[in-house]
């Protein structure tokens, strides 16, 4: 059945809008080539109340009226799948809406470095894909699984908050867990996992200090882990990890990435020269011997002239990436 938003999920998906922006008594906006753009539709009140209704999981409202917040995902019959933001914002209700293309995109369709390939088929350990909010993480990350997929016969474990791309099994098979609907939380799904025999785990962010450890633990134990971090740049996403920790275990923790990391593959979205549309700049760390030395040492300011001098490793500043 069609929900009150599909006129306005049409118009987003025909224009090629990433996002979707609604607030309660403001006019509808959308993100499309990084602009946003108004769309000539207020959303009322009324709107609002029949819009969640219909499209907020079931006994899920009470966990928005307590938090003022709610992730879940909506899939519009013939339209697509949205993953949903509900929040508040100066006492009234805005939902945002991200476009997530069901079927994963190849590393060449978004224009990915190919060295992501060869990361991608790593045996065990730890790959971060890291970026600021809205640069393409789970893209890329999706990108990667696609080889992988296409390449490979693995058991692929997914712990997401909600599934942004839904894969279909082609050398590998994937099962897909979505935190709130298919686990409790990404430390139990992460948990029991490690359980059900998986080659490869891939968890949607690494979000806490429980999270990480016990991905690690994946990690020592043969496994390959992928997640994604909320970092600018991929040095900073081995100083993020740390924080996590307090100070007297800092020690312990960085010789364990050193020798679990596999890379760190950054990433931040520029405007094409032709004006329209936007293409994926990377930086690429891979644990070389010189840069687990690097961080065993605790030398994690000398990472970024690493990456400089690593071309021949496969290695990529966000300059020579451009």
């Amino acid at each position: 059945m069609a929900s009150i938003l599909r006129d306005l999920l049409s118009t987003a998906v025909e224009n090629n809008a990433s996002d979707l922006h609604i607030r309660e008594g403001k006019t509808v906006q959308l993100r499309i080539d990084s602009n946003l753009i108004e769309v000539d539709f207020t959303a009322d009140t009324a709107f609002i109340d029949a819009c969640l209704e219909q499209i907020v999981p079931p006994g899920q409202i009470d966990k928005f009226l307590k938090t003022g917040d709610l992730d879940f995902a909506w899939e519009e019959e013939e339209v697509g799948r949205f993953r949903v933001n509900l929040h508040k914002q100066r006492g009234l209700r805005g939902l945002t809406l991200r476009y997530v293309k069901s079927k994963a995109p190849t590393v060449e369709e978004v224009n990915l470095p190919p060295i992501l390939k060869k990361i991608a088929e790593s045996r065990a350990g730890v790959i971060f894909i890291s970026g600021t909010t809205g640069s393409g993480k789970s893209t890329t990350m999706a990108a990667m699984l696609d080889h992988i997929n296409s390449t490979m016969k693995r058991h692929i474990i997914t712990i997401e908050d909600p599934i942004e791309y839904t894969f279909t099994d082609k050398k590998s098979f994937f099962e897909q867990r979505e935190v709130g609907l298919d686990a409790e939380s990404f430390d139990s799904a992460l948990i029991h996992a490690l359980r059900q025999d998986p080659d490869i785990i891939v968890i949607g962010e690494m979000r806490n200090r429980k999270t990480f450890e016990t991905a690690m633990a994946a990690a020592e134990t043969g496994h390959l882990v992928i997640s994604t971090l909320h970092t600018k740049d991929a040095p900073q996403s081995v100083t993020r990890i740390l924080d996590m920790f307090p100070m007297e275990e800092r020690d312990t923790v960085r010789k364990s990435i050193s020798g679990i990391l596999r890379a760190i593959i950054c990433q931040r979205l520029a405007p094409r020269a032709i004006g329209k549309g936007v293409v994926p700049v990377n930086e690429i760390l891979i644990n070389t011997p010189i840069v687990r030395k690097l961080i065993f040492d605790d030398h994690l300011d000398k990472l970024g002239q690493a990456i400089e001098n690593g071309t021949e490793d496969n290695m990529m500043s966000f300059n020579s990436c451009l």
